[in-house]
């Protein structure tokens, strides 16, 4: 009687091992999608929303993997790596604990000493790990981008500085929750990316990250791109509708279903009350783009004029405080300038390469609301006021260098490879 009795618990305990090895064990899924929450700023109380979102995408993944790296500001936890599986996090793990695995010095790994999530060393560890912890039997890896975003800005790499003055992931370092830190520039977030495996798509849930300059720069790590070329509302997209659809095959009229429903599910969202414009690109027609973008800036030259072009009435996606315009949208600022055949030339290659998008009338940016004398007598650098159309809306921005910017952002616009790609330099930008 004792012999059986000891056989039924080691087969109960041997079940329950077997059980813990499930759902431990390093998954060979058909798609891996990391969730990279860059949350040490003013989006910090964020971040358990869209957590419990995502854990709520996460009963209906099929047979995948679905990761989520957390720095959150407000808290005194060391940023975090998991797996979401069946609605909980499941084999979390401290970079504390890989920090070796990270190539990251340990005395880093501490509360006092919080690494920030926009250092490339960071990003590039933390990818790694995860996608060789949890890989897919397809190659088939995707990321998702979490935090404040502001398109292709730089200032010099990974400076400590201001919100609005880089590309992503600004980390203020000190559990905080302030927009001042450090960002990550996407040059640097090429050169981390190109390091790793190849990317299906990366989903922006960022500001301004629609934009040619970014999708340019990042054409040799990624197949698409998604996200919006305007300010996204603070609580982002609803993860809970998203994760399933990350995780989606096949394709709707030459769009990959995963970017379909993403743009779709985002879009019905109606965050905070606001529309949102979104879009996805095919970066393997960015090249293409580029070119085509090239020849038609030469042809329209001698209708900006030879100090600046008037940007009145052009869709722009930004407010800055310094009052600058970085981010026209590209459809509406080259049918403004450009004689019907070349805007139609260049207008087929922008198809190829945004091949799906919505279109939104108004969003978070006030863009008519401010109507003092000041900005009246501004407006031919400014292009305050706009209406968006389907004829004008093409999903996604440029930069056109207008008077205010000549003494800032030029410097920095240089060092994006479309400035020279798109044939800026040649033209006298």
């Amino acid at each position: 009687m004792k012999k059986i009795l000891f056989a039924i618990i080691a087969m109960v305990a041997l079940t329950a091992c077997n059980k813990d090895d499930e759902d431990n064990k390093e998954v060979k899924a058909d798609r891996t999608v990391l969730i990279y929450i860059s949350g040490e700023c003013s989006l910090w109380d964020y971040v358990d929303i869209d957590l419990d979102e995502i854990k709520t995408g996460s009963m209906s993944i099929g047979d995948n993997n679905l990761l989520v790296y957390v720095d959150r500001g407000s808290t005194r936890e060391i940023p975090w790596l998991a797996r979401v599986k069946k609605g909980q996090f499941v084999d979390s793990v401290s970079i504390k604990n890989i920090a070796d695995e990270m190539n990251l010095n340990p005395a880093r790994t501490s509360v006092a000493d919080d690494p920030y999530s926009s250092e490339g060393q960071v990003m590039e560890g933390v990818i790694r790990y995860a996608f060789k912890k949890y890989p897919s039997k397809n190659n088939d890896y995707a990321l998702g981008l979490w935090g404040h975003g502001s398109g292709w800005l730089m200032r010099d790499s990974v400076a400590y500085t201001a919100m609005a003055r880089k590309a992503y992931g600004v980390d203020n370092g000190r559990n905080g929750s302030e927009d001042f830190g450090k960002w990550m520039n996407i040059p640097t977030m090429a050169k981390v990316l190109s390091k790793l495996p190849h990317l299906t798509y990366i989903f922006c849930d960022c500001c301004n990250m629609m934009c040619l300059e970014t999708a340019y720069e990042l054409r040799n790590v990624t197949d698409y791109i998604i996200g919006s070329p305007a300010e996204i509302p603070g609580e982002g997209g609803p993860y809970d509708k998203v994760v399933p659809a990350m995780f989606e095959k096949g394709t709707i009229n030459n769009v990959p279903s995963f970017a379909k429903s993403i743009i779709d599910y985002y879009y019905e969202q109606r965050a905070s009350g606001y529309d949102l414009p979104l879009s996805v690109v095919r970066t393997s027609e960015m090249e293409n783009l580029a070119s085509a973008t090239q020849s038609v800036l030469k042809a329209i030259k001698p209708n900006l004029g030879d100090d600046y072009p008037d940007m009145t009435g052009l869709i722009h996606y930004y407010y800055d405080y310094s009052y600058e315009r970085e981010f026209y949208d590209a459809n509406d600022f080259i049918l403004k300038y450009a004689e019907p055949a070349d805007y139609n030339n260049w207008k087929q290659v922008l198809d190829k390469a945004v091949i799906y998008k919505k279109m939104a009338e108004n969003w978070m940016i006030d863009k008519n609301s401010v109507k003092a004398t000041y900005w009246e007598r501004w407006d031919r650098y400014y292009g305050s006021y706009f209406t968006v159309t389907e004829e004008k809306y093409g999903g996604v921005s440029m930069f056109v260098p207008t008077y205010p910017q000549r003494t800032s952002n030029n410097i920095y616009i240089q060092r994006m490879g479309w400035y020279y790609a798109a044939g800026y330099n040649e033209i006298g930008w």
